[in-house]
């Protein structure tokens, strides 16, 4: 669906971001962005749904640009607008009549188990539904590709286990394509099917781990392994 080919990014303030960054991810993949602070790995997210242009090298999607959904690591909601509202946004901006608009909206809150808060406002929510609130506005718009930035790092583990376990369900049961950025072995180790290891500031790819499809627990002996081999390739990466 998506290919990175000798991408580059440098900002206005002399910071190198990314450096011949390549990388390919097929349609129906989980992909997981892995590397430490710093690496780019937001950069190369911004790349891929094209809110940055590259400075070198170019970002291409195989069959035309999909639809695409994009997580940010901040809920990024409207506090002035309900749950139901919030998640209505991308149709809105797409002219979406209204009543339609809603019955979607109000679809999406319902598959992340937010049926019955369509009315609430972000102050009235805990962390973990404020982010429940901004999945479901990217799923409102039926994206084919999911884009999210770290989008459960400043949640309890609680919750960010529970809300892993419901995006592995929607991408199973949408046919979704997640590129999903982390800087935990554990949260890739066992979301993802394949994790691309970046190396420290410029980024670029050190490691491209594709991993067993028979991890059914964050404790099963395929989980664990599979830290082993990325925490072994984060290290070799930060190392070099």
């Amino acid at each position: 669906m998506i290919t990175l080919q000798g991408a580059a990014k440098r900002f206005a303030n002399g910071v190198q971001a990314l450096e011949d960054l390549s990388f390919t991810v097929k349609r129906g993949e989980f992909v997981s962005l892995l590397g430490p602070s710093g690496c780019g790995k937001s950069t190369a997210l911004r790349l891929v749904a094209g809110l940055l242009a590259p400075d070198a090298g170019a970002v291409r999607y195989m069959g035309g640009k999909p639809e695409i959904g994009f997580v940010f690591q901040d809920h990024t909601l409207m506090p002035w607008a309900d749950a139901l509202t919030n998640a209505r946004l991308p149709l809105d901006l797409k002219k979406l009549p209204r009543r339609e608009g809603d019955r979607r909206a109000a679809a999406a809150l319902a598959r992340v188990g937010l049926a019955g808060f369509e009315r609430a406002f972000p102050r009235e929510l805990s962390g973990g539904m404020k982010m429940r609130v901004s999945i479901a506005r990217a799923l409102a718009a039926q994206p084919q590709l999911l884009l999210l930035d770290e989008p459960f790092a400043a949640l309890d583990e609680i919750t960010r286990n529970a809300l892993g376990d419901d995006l592995l369900k929607l991408w199973r049961e949408d046919g979704l394509t997640v590129l999903f950025v982390t800087h935990s072995v554990s949260e890739s180790s066992y979301l993802a099917g394949r994790v691309l290891v970046m190396t420290p500031r410029p980024g670029r790819i050190a490691a491209d781990i594709a991993l067993p499809a028979t991890r059914d627990s964050r404790l099963a002996p395929a989980t664990i392994e599979a830290q082993r081999l990325i925490s072994g390739a984060l290290h070799t990466a930060i190392a070099t």
